[in-house]
């Protein structure tokens, strides 16, 4: 896991010192730079996770000097990959780094269909003076870009393309959306001005100024190409051995990896599989509590852990912590994140950093594949889960800021309305918004955060399965329940989801209040209080105050605005 830079184009080397000094966190072992004359400039901070000797740091230059790659990420198939390439390219380390770059030389594009992995790459042909860029499949690993000046830069993190000289500049129509209809943009957008994203599953090249993008993965192909006509049984085991091989191939390190646990039906799932590896014994767990009832899943995670040995590290949040964390990350983020679960779960990478496990495996991803929330059985364009009243309040906006939201509109590319549903919480709404917030919180700590259950096979295989698979007798994720039962006690199977991790409502609306209340007042104050209006804001956050407690949301938002806008400045 690393953070990678680069220019393409007019240059000067403080720009990419500066660039990878603000990546410094995403990978503090080495920091690597490459020029080819006035063509380009890459840059690399590595985390080393995989062969850490120096011979494996970037930028990674092949045998014959002509390609250059950063890479961010994991090929977690390398092994593989490096058999089946021994007698067309010879091998000088034991990194997948090298295993991408012979890849790329050997398939050319091609080579993407081969990986399984978190990847955002780039190299540089200082023969052909051309660049190739890539991202996998869900968008796991990130990679921004911004052309000016006839220049091409790209990043990791959005503030290295700021501190390149991009423009400070909002985007006030993602912003408009976001407030509007909680939209954090398109998979090519974000929430400032000149600065794109290369979606996930797409590839870019960049020659003699001209920009190319084209879409490599073509995900309801792939589900078609799935077998057909299994049975139940078939479909359980066949997953089953998946999802053991997946997580089989994240525990490939070089350094000492553990797991993220909650209460719910998969993470108990993952800490199953988990403990089929050889020692689980030094597998460290990790779970984060707020000295709630209501809300802490605790009481769950001593009890799945109980029947298993691993360590666990439990990690406590306090609310006298939040206005400082919230500002580390906020920095972090560079755009909105997810509220006070976001904190809280970023101090379990703090926790592990200080332990030296520096990779973490995650359950996320299994809800969009299994249809697990609510609103996939009812007829409306909902994607909160456990929520009836909007938690969008546009009484709090200007009319004319108000009138550059768009309410974002998504692909349906398949004939089964669940199913686009699905997709689209996978490819827009929920998986892109979690992989962002995750990456930055695990490498604002310079850990690797890994996601078994996206494993790209697992997905394809899940989406190509019949609808009572997945919801049967009103029973959500029930093929998962079923492999679930095999492992773990039926209160655990069967537990009901819990939407909510910590007590950001009651917190917000009491112990931070005072905090709340600063935060408003700056908003007030600051020259983006044209963005809303004034009587409606005061509005909200009286009624919130009064116990109009049902979301939280409409209030977090305009506290991730405070401490974003002072970076426009």
């Amino acid at each position: 896991m690393c953070g990678i830079a680069g220019i393409i184009g007019d240059y000067n080397e403080f720009q990419l010192d500066a660039m990878l000094v603000s990546q410094h966190h995403r990978g503090p072992d080495a920091t690597g730079k490459y020029f080819d004359a006035e063509y380009a400039a890459l840059g690399h901070n590595r985390l080393a996770i995989i062969d850490l000797s120096e011979q494996s740091n970037q930028p990674f230059i092949d045998n014959s000097g002509r390609y250059v790659l950063v890479f961010n990420g994991e090929i977690y198939n390398y092994i593989e990959i490096k058999e089946a390439l021994q007698n067309q390219y010879n091998f000088k380390t034991e990194s997948d780094t090298e295993v991408l770059l012979a890849a790329f030389i050997v398939y050319g594009k091609s080579c993407l269909e081969k990986f399984n992995g978190m990847f955002a790459f780039a190299i540089w042909d200082n023969q052909e003076k051309k660049l190739f860029a890539a991202r996998d499949r869900f968008g796991v690993k990130p990679f921004y870009y911004s052309r000016f000046n006839n220049t091409f830069y790209f990043s990791s993190e959005i503030k290295a393309l700021h501190t390149a000289g991009i423009k400070k500049e909002p985007n006030e129509k993602v912003w408009a959306s976001y407030f509007a209809f909680g939209s954090y943009g398109m998979p090519e957008e974000t929430f400032w001005m000149d600065i794109m994203q290369l979606a996930g599953g797409h590839f870019l090249e960049y020659e003699s100024k001209n920009l190319t993008i084209k879409k490599w993965y073509c995900f309801k192909e792939e589900v078609e190409k799935q077998p057909k006509n299994v049975t139940f049984e078939q479909a359980k085991e066949h997953y089953v051995a998946l999802l053991k091989d997946s997580i089989n191939l994240r525990f490939r390190a070089d350094v000492s990896v553990g797991f993220n646990v909650s209460g719910g039906l998969d993470s108990s799932v993952l800490l199953a599989l988990v403990n089929l590896q050889e020692d689980n014994s030094k597998i460290n767990a990790y779970t984060f509590y707020t000295n709630n009832s209501d809300y802490d899943e605790l009481p769950w995670v001593e009890k799945m852990i109980a029947n298993t040995n691993n360590p666990l590290t439990k990690v406590l949040l306090q609310t006298n912590e939040i206005p400082t964390l919230e500002q580390k990350i906020a920095w972090q983020q560079d755009e909105p994140f997810g509220g006070i679960p976001t904190l809280a779960y970023a101090k379990i990478f703090q926790q592990a950093q200080k332990d030296k496990v520096l990779v973490l495996l995650d359950g996320q991803g299994m809800d969009e594949q299994w249809a697990g929330y609510d609103y996939y059985m009812q007829n409306n364009d909902a994607t909160i889960q456990g929520v009836q009243d909007s938690p969008y309040k546009i009484e709090m906006l200007s009319d004319s800021f108000f009138a550059k939201a768009e309410k974002p509109s998504y692909p349906k590319p398949f004939e089964d309305e669940v199913l686009n549903k699905q997709y689209r919480d996978l490819f827009y709404i929920k998986i892109p918004r979690a992989l962002r917030f995750n990456d930055r919180i695990s490498m604002a700590f310079s850990t690797e955060l890994r996601e078994p259950f996206l494993d790209y096979r697992l997905v394809e295989f899940a989406f190509s399965l019949p609808l009572d698979f997945k919801i049967k007798n009103g029973i959500s994720k029930f093929i998962l329940r079923e492999i679930a039962s095999e492992y773990l006690a039926n209160d655990l199977v069967f537990a009901p989801k819990r939407p909510l991790q910590t007590p950001q409502r009651e917190w917000l609306a009491s112990d931070l209040k005072e905090w709340v209340n600063e935060c408003f007042t700056e908003l007030e104050s600051s020259v983006y209080i044209n963005w809303f209006d004034k009587k409606g804001l005061k509005a909200e956050l009286k009624s919130y105050y009064a116990g109009n407690i049902q979301s939280s949301f409409h209030i977090w938002q305009c506290i991730s605005f405070c401490g974003m806008f002072k970076r426009f400045e």
